[in-house]
């Protein structure tokens, strides 16, 4: 089909008459009668009615002229954008878990940036789960998320990429006043409060599946507050409100200026593993998989 049927179609439907429609598109009658032909062969039904001494539009064409309309719009724009198409310049949408977004992300921008800087991201925050249903319904390009060896890797179809970026550890760790207990000796108090994750949550899980003490709310001790949003619970461990199990990607400079104390070389850590998932299907999706799972 030729994009001027539906131009021609449209001067006809708001001139009402063949002759006018005609003048209007700058060509003969005997030519905007051919390409409304044409148009009919393509469509398989006639719009016009044709009669002896007269020429009328069929109702069935009357009454789609918003749809014809919109339609032709909708074609315009689709030639713009293919037209002026730069991968580099588009917005990729991706679903993230809370810890992640927090941790990673903006290390993994950054890296983006360097070789597409004009590309722009949607990032969409939010429990494994939500963000799992989020990617299979299409709504995001990209999945990134943790996982870890004792739980393993989501499981997806074949149309599904998965790629890594790199590890991480949860780690246990302490601040504010809470430091000067444990800087010296690492002896914490079984009733020392806890910021925990609740069970049902997925680093709750994984704390929970190895028995790790102050890590959910599932273990034997009191949690001070129990909270599925790590970057809340940064804060209230650096406050010294109580022990909690961070991702050290999201720590590492509290770490190393002293704000906060690792109790790892006691209670143990979990390894993570940043994962990246990307539907084979986008192109600009699976180039970023390509450029994050590259060795750095």
């Amino acid at each position: 089909m030729h994009l001027q049927w539906l131009d021609d179609v449209l001067a006809l439907l708001e001139e009402g008459n063949l002759s006018r429609a005609a003048a209007r598109r700058n060509i003969t009658q005997p030519a905007f009668s051919r390409r409304i032909r044409g148009f009919e062969e393509w469509l398989g039904v006639d719009v016009l009615e044709r009669g002896t001494n007269r020429v009328e539009i069929s109702r069935a064409l009357l009454s789609n002229e918003d749809e014809i309309r919109a339609l032709l719009n909708r074609m315009r724009e689709l030639r713009t954008r293919i037209g002026q198409f730069d991968e580099t310049r588009a917005t990729i949408e991706i679903t993230a878990q809370h810890a992640a977004t927090c941790s990673t992300f903006a290390d993994m921008a950054l890296r983006a940036r360097s070789r597409y800087p004009g590309l722009r991201f949607r990032v969409r925050a939010g429990n494994l789960s939500d963000c799992v249903s989020t990617f299979l319904r299409g709504d995001a390009h990209m999945l990134l998320c943790y996982e870890t060896d004792n739980i393993g890797a989501l499981r997806f179809g074949p149309e599904i990429r998965r790629g890594l970026w790199e590890h991480d550890y949860l780690v246990p760790v302490v601040g504010g006043a809470l430091r000067y207990k444990v800087r010296d000796t690492g002896d914490v108090p079984a009733d020392t409060p806890a910021i925990a994750y609740p069970s049902d949550s997925y680093f709750g899980q994984v704390l929970l599946k190895n028995q790790r003490a102050f890590g959910t709310n599932g273990t034997e001790f009191d949690p001070f507050c129990v909270t599925a949003f790590t970057s809340g619970a940064r804060e209230m461990v650096l406050s010294g409100l109580g022990i909690g199990w961070l991702p050290f990607s999201m720590i590492h400079h509290e770490i190393e200026n002293g704000a906060l104390i690792s109790l790892a070389n006691y209670y143990g850590q979990e390894r993570l593993i940043v994962a990246i998932y990307a539907n084979q299907e986008n192109e600009l999706a699976n180039m970023l998989l390509d450029l994050w799972t590259t060795a750095k």
